[in-house]
Order: structure tokens, then C-alpha cells, then sequence
């Protein structure tokens, strides 16, 4: 029934793609170039078999995501490259350069027509922007990158640079503006700390949306400790599980890297807050409410996933709180910390104001104490705290 189901949905979806809308032709040839950067998980990614030369996207899908996930994308970290590398070695995740890098940040699942809008990304965007005489390939470009790595992975940066003068060339030596979303804004700044001539060389403005400058601690505290879901609804039931997507990003120094920055002046400090089980004698216990600084919340996170693991290929990898890439996060936000914005370039800092973003959590209540830290893997978040 399952297998019936699957191909009636597919068929609907082929049948579908009949109806897409013809592109726009209007060209308006005095736009300056736009170059796309997108945020973290907003790149398509292929994963290449060395074996074969087949490539395959294996984020975003919806058939088989999960096991897929698992086989192609989980990883370790190699401290002495700093790269994040896929546990098949035969595997290497490479980001598709269609429609000058367009098609990798537009829809991230292009065969999904039933639930199209949950993993279109910047698709609308262009859209408007072709409406309004914007060429891709001309005047419209994209930057995908693999989420798992460093915002600073010299491959990364080497691809930008190399990204932005053939944008340059091609929309007739005009200076480029660049638009980044969420971490895509670290990626950028890293780009400008460490190549700040080439940046001011070919970049007229930025335009930064929603961008972790001071990191993101209650949203990496929750990842780190749980996971997290990118789907919800119906959807997260074809989809790569919450617990995957743990196992994996324990081993991504992009997520190490939107901890606290801690030379920020925060108006309210982040903590991570656990309401603990204490025995008081006599067989009795009490809850206590405890309070961690983002230093000490390390220790936190060192003895809560101390005996996390994944089995790959019939074999257990021990999986904690990874040290070696809590380093090279660190050195990161020194670059960051160091980034100059060069003064012919325009900046503009784009977020909104309607909600707070939680910066501390807490896990546990005063009614449901937590026993064992290494029991925090298992649960949800009880509050975020803004």
C-alpha cells in the first residue's frame, strides 16, 4: 500500500510540473548584479560516489530522506583540516552549480509538488526579482555551501572569491550586491575578514537578513542538546528525524560557531537553566534550579552527551560534545570579532522586531526535575527564554 501510495503521489507531481509558469523575459540591463547567499540547511547537496561518478541530492528530499541522511551526510570532523567529512568515504558532498548557483538555494527539493512551499527557499525572491528585470546569470546569481562545514573552510572562501569575479566579469565589471540570510551572514563576514581586499575589490553593498552576529545560544544550546526539526506537520513524517539530525550536527562547526559571542554586551546574559533532582536524606529529594553561563554550559554539554553515539555500518562511533571543533570555533569567532567593513562598501542590517529571540532555555520544572544530565539528550526543551 505504501509503495502504491508513493507512486500515485509521484505521479501527480509529474503530471503537475505541466503547469509551471513560463519565465519571465523582461531584461532590464542597467540592474546592478545580486549575488544570493543563503542560511544554514539552504543549499541542496549532492552527494558524489567516487566509485561511480553518480551523483545523487540527498538534502532536500523527501523519499527515503532519512536513511539517505544517515548513509551520505553524517560525518566527523578531521581537526587537522578542519572539514567535516562524510563517514562512506567513497561519498564527497559537492553543491550543484545550476543556473549560476540559482537552482541550489531556490527550491530545495525540486520534484516535490505536494508540499512545495515547506522546502522552497529563496524562490519567490527570485521570482519578483526576475519580474523585475533581474537575468539570471547576468545580473542574478547564487552562492550555495555545504551547512556542515566551517563558515571559514578555506574551500568555501577560495569558491566565493572565485564567485565573485566571475560576477563581476559577467555583468560587465559592475560591483556586486550581496545578499545574505541568517548564517549566511557569518559566512560573508568571514569572507571580508580574511580577504578584505578582494571584498572591497567587488562588492558596492550588503544587505545582511537576519544574521546570528552575536550567535544564536538558545537555539544552539537546543541543537547541541536535542536536535532540531526543519518540517513540521505532516511533512516530518517523510523526513529526516529529529535524533538524525542530532547525530549530525554534533560534528558541524557551523553550529559551534553560532554559540554566544562572549565580548558582546548582552542586555540579558544567555544561560542554560536545568531544574535538577538533589537528595536531601531520608530518601527524599527537591528540585533546584540551576543556572550555567555559556562558558560553563560546556560542561554541561560534555557530561550530557558523554556516552552519545551512532551505529554506521554495524560499527559504534562514540558521538559527545566535540572539544576539538569547540576550538576551531573559537579561533572563527576571533575572525569574526576582527572583520572590517571596508568603507566604499554600503551595510545594511536587516531583522525584525516583532519577537524576541530566545537566547537561554531551560529543561526540567519544579515538578518534573531532571535526575541525570545525560538524561537532557531525551528531552525537550521545557521554556524558551528571550
Amino acid at each position: 500500500m505504501t509503495i502504491l501510495l508513493e507512486d500515485i503521489v509521484k505521479a501527480v507531481e509529474a503530471w503537475l510540473k505541466i503547469l509551471k509558469e513560463p519565465k519571465e523575459v523582461y531584461a532590464d540591463e542597467n540592474l546592478d548584479p545580486v549575488l544570493i547567499v543563503p542560511g544554514i540547511a539552504g543549499s541542496i547537496l549532492n552527494a558524489k560516489d567516487a566509485q561511480t561518478g553518480n551523483e545523487e541530492r540527498v538534502w532536500v528530499r523527501i523519499w527515503e530522506a532519512d536513511r539517505e541522511f544517515r548513509a551520505k551526510l553524517w560525518c566527523q570532523f578531521d581537526p587537522e583540516t578542519g572539514k567535516t567529512v562524510s563517514l562512506d568515504p567513497n561519498i564527497s558532498i559537492v553543491v550543484p552549480e545550476d543556473r549560476d548557483g540559482l537552482y541550489a538555494i531556490d527550491c530545495l527539493d525540486p520534484d516535490m509538488v505536494i508540499g512545495r512551499d515547506s522546502v522552497c527557499y529563496f524562490h519567490d525572491m527570485i521570482k519578483e526579482m526576475t519580474s523585475w528585470g533581474y537575468q539570471e546569470g547576468k545580473t542574478l546569481f547564487g552562492f550555495g555551501y555545504d551547512f556542515r562545514q566551517s563558515n571559514r573552510l578555506k574551500e568555501t572562501m577560495d569558491r566565493l572569491a572565485a564567485k565573485l569575479e566571475a560576477i563581476y566579469t559577467a555583468s560587465g565589471e559592475k560591483k556586486i550586491n550581496v545578499i545574505t540570510h541568517s548564517m549566511g551572514g557569518l559566512l560573508v563576514k568571514c569572507f571580508m575578514s580574511l580577504h578584505n581586499d578582494i571584498f572591497e575589490k567587488y562588492v558596492k553593498s550588503w544587505i545582511a537578513i537576519a544574521a546570528p552576529f552575536q550567535g544564536a545560544p538558545g537555539y544552539v544550546t537546543s541543537t547541541l542538546m536535542n536536535g532540531m526539526s526543519f518540517v513540521s506537520g505532516w511533512e516530518a513524517y517523510f523526513f529526516v528525524s529529529k535524533w538524525s539530525m542530532h547525530q549530525l550536527l554534533i560534528e558541524c562547526p557551523s553550529i559551534y560557531e553560532l554559540m554566544a559571542c562572549l565580548d558582546h554586551e548582552w542586555e540579558h546574559n544567555p544561560q542554560l537553566q536545568i531544574w535538577k533532582e538533589i537528595q536531601i536524606g531520608n530518601g527524599d529529594s527537591t528540585a533546584i534550579l540551576e543556572t550555567f553561563s555559556p562558558i560553563e554550559s560546556v560542561s554541561i554539554f560534555t557530561q550530557a552527551l558523554s556516552v552519545n553515539e551512532l551505529s554506521y555500518g554495524g560499527v559504534d562511533i562514540p558521538l559527545p560534545f566535540n572539544k576539538e571543533v569547540l576550538q576551531w570555533a573559537n579561533k572563527t569567532r576571533e575572525i569574526l570579532s576582527s572583520a572590517k567593513l571596508p568603507e566604499s562598501v554600503k551595510f545594511y542590517n536587516v531583522y525584525g522586531t516583532g519577537r524576541d529571540t530566545p537566547q537561554s532555555v531551560c529543561y526540567g520544572s519544579a515538578d518534573s526535575p531532571v535526575s541525570d544530565l545525560q538524561e537532557l539528550p531525551f528531552l525537550d526543551v521545557m521554556k524558551f527564554l528571550s
